[in-house]
């Protein structure tokens, strides 16, 4: 059984990617905010006796579920494409950025950059983010399960209610459209 400390520390440690990931699939900042923070009341309500390594997994699966009920309570699976530059923070700086933190170079070499540098690296992550909307909704939820939340294929079938070769399935086409996509812009890894 988690502690209340460690339920507290899981929930603070997932807010920020639940809240971007369920961001990208709505498209909308206070809807996802209510989804997040509804998926979080669940696990604590309904899950308070589980062990804390089944934190992760129970509430990826509750956040698709809400996100699902969302879905269906607005009767589309289209939501309006926006731009994510105008889903970002008050911070007009933040964005797509600090959530690949990880794309980085991690011996601080980032600081020498020259300022065409630096504005060349912010341009491809909006055009990587710009394309990730684009992606079909299951596409996108294996891609960020996999590469952002940094599953493996098991327990993102379990979080999507599929199989193991659907996930691959996804994956792979996201990948490839990915790919196509952001050659057709000039992004070159």
């Amino acid at each position: 059984m988690a502690s209340d400390q460690e339920l507290s520390d899981f929930l603070k440690g997932v807010e920020r990617r639940a809240f971007k990931r369920t961001v990208y699939h709505v498209r909308d900042t206070e809807s996802a905010l209510d989804i997040v923070q509804d998926s979080m009341m669940k696990l604590a309500e309904h899950y308070p006796d589980k062990p804390a390594a089944e934190l992760p997994m129970l509430f990826q699966r509750i956040l698709a579920n809400s996100t699902l009920d969302w879905f269906r309570r607005q009767k589309t699976r289209g939501a309006v494409f926006t731009n994510l530059d105008d889903l970002g923070s008050a911070d007009e700086d933040a964005g797509f950025e600090s959530t690949l933190e990880h794309l980085l170079p991690q011996d601080g070499s980032a600081f020498a950059e020259s300022a065409e540098d630096q504005l060349q690296r912010a341009q491809a992550f909006r055009d990587i983010e710009a394309e990730v909307m684009l992606l079909p909704a299951r596409q996108r939820e294996a891609f960020l399960l996999r590469y952002w939340e940094e599953m493996d294929v098991a327990e993102t079938a379990a979080a999507m209610g599929c199989t193991e070769g659907s996930v691959k399935t996804h994956c792979f086409r996201a990948v490839q459209a990915l790919g196509k996509a952001l050659r057709a812009r000039g992004v070159r890894p």
